[in-house]
Parts: structure tokens; sequence; C-alpha cells
């Protein structure tokens, strides 16, 4: 479980703070495929980061509970370096930035993904390629697995990505834009088979996407991230049939020539002509 705590995010500006959004109370549960979701430039992608501590929180804290140690504190304060090796072991992320890595084989950097266990000099033992070769079957790129990254194409190397994170064996895994590069199909594989590990490993997966109609028909639960009346980013939590049934979907897609039905989860486009 991750417990979002009177979290404040943002980033510093030259002289100043520039808040995100502030206040934010939540809980990520295990076992659930959660997808954020709300319009360009909202902040979906600040609170990845700070929630992957890439940024530290502007006010509030994050908890991360660990069975094997004692829960993790993401805040303000500077982590420490034992705090950051175990945190290693805890999250995996997917950015959307491409790798800038050339002359390496998709075996390879997948295999980068076991970094936190493999120590000073990388090296695989014969358990950790098991690990990536499942890693890449999962994704279903196991072909792949000689090809050098520079070769790939935006899909690929995306599932790529996802392949390295799912080495790293970790019990929460970030993603932002996962299906971005993905063809319709690919997208519908890679939402199902995220729910599915969630399911069935006990995982927190903790998704953005932009893929509207799918989040509906998929997730276990959604974040959706929208201004207030007063302007200021709210968030609100729950179910795709929940959100849909108080309005708070409607309100957020609706406008001329689109509409959300409510009881279906799908999304109708009129008046195109």
């Amino acid at each position: 479980m991750i417990e979002l705590k009177n979290l404040t995010i943002g980033y510093q500006q030259k002289n100043n703070e520039k808040v995100v959004a502030s206040d934010i109370n939540a809980t990520l549960h295990s076992g659930r495929l959660t997808c954020l979701i709300g319009a360009n430039g909202i902040g979906k992608s600040t609170l990845l980061r700070t929630l992957s501590a890439f940024q530290p929180p502007l006010a509030g804290e994050i908890t991360i509970q660990n069975p094997s140690h004692a829960p993790i504190l993401i805040s303000a304060h500077p982590m420490t370096r034992s705090q950051e090796k175990v945190l290693s072991r805890l999250i995996g992320v997917v950015l959307t930035e491409k790798p800038d890595v050339q002359n390496m084989t998709v075996f390879e950097l997948v295999g980068l993904g076991r970094s936190p266990y493999t120590g000073f000099w990388g090296r695989l033992n014969n358990d950790d390629k098991q690990i990536v070769a499942e890693s890449l079957q999962l994704v279903g790129i196991e072909s792949l697995k000689d090809r050098l990254i520079q070769t790939l194409s935006d899909g690929e190397r995306q599932k790529t990505m996802i392949a390295k994170a799912l080495a790293q064996q970790t019990p929460v895994i970030y993603l932002d834009e996962p299906t971005a590069f993905l063809d319709y199909p690919s997208k519908v594989e890679m939402l199902t088979l995220l729910r599915r590990l969630a399911r069935e490993t006990e995982k927190t997966i903790f998704l953005s996407t932009h893929d509207m109609e799918l989040a509906l028909q998929i997730a276990d639960e959604l974040w959706l991230m929208t201004k207030d009346t007063s302007d200021a980013t709210d968030l609100i939590i729950g179910t795709p049939i929940e959100l849909a049934t108080n309005g708070s979907l409607s309100h957020f897609i609706d406008r001329p020539g689109i509409h959300l039905d409510p009881k279906t989860l799908t999304i109708k486009v009129t008046n195109c002509q």
C-alpha cells in the first residue's frame, strides 16, 4: 500500500516554487491497475515523478509499506543512500523518454532491470537471465532479444522498457503513457497484461494515459486530475463506474460533439461532418 498524505507537488523555479497540485490525500492498493487521467498540462507527469522520488514533494509525504523493511518515506527531505537502495527494489518506472543508448541489444537493456540485485559489476547469473527471458516473453518481444536498440520502432522500444521494469521484479510499477507509441491491438494487450500482472502477482501498478476509452474499460480504479471551480487542481478517485455515475467523467469528457455514455463507458463522437 502507498499512502499520499497532504501531498503538494510542483517544482522549483528561479526564485520561487511552482505548485501544480496541493493537499493530495490518496491511497494506492496492491492487486489493482490504477490509471491516472486528465488534460494535458494538468500535472500527471509531475505526480508520477514525485511518486517515483525523481523529484521531491514540495510538502507532505508518501509512505510506501514494505513487508521486509520499515516503511519508506518520500518527503521534501533528501533520502539516504540506504533508502534509495531499498527503493530500487520496491519501485520500477517506465517514462516516455526514449532510452539514449546505442549498440546495446534488447536483452542487454532489459537485463539492466536486474541491477538492484547484481552487485557492483552488474553481471547476470543464470537466474537473472531466466528472469530477463521471462520478462521478454510476457511483453511478447522474445524474438527481438538480439536486436540493437537503435533499430527498434517506437512501439518495440516502449515494450522493451516495460520488460525492463518487469525484470526489476518490484512490487510497484509506475508507467507514464506506456501505450503512447503502440498500435491499437497492442494498447489493449499491454493494459490487459498490466491488469493481469497486478491481480495475479499483487503488484501495485499505476500509469498515466490519454487512451481514455481503454482506461474506462480496463482499469480497476481511476485517478482523475481536473480543475475545480476555483481553478485549483483536484483529484477525484473511484472505479470507472463510480466516476461515470457521479458525473465526474462526463464533466471532464463531454463537450460539443463528444459525449460519454455512462452505461456502456464508451465515448461517442457526433456532428463530425
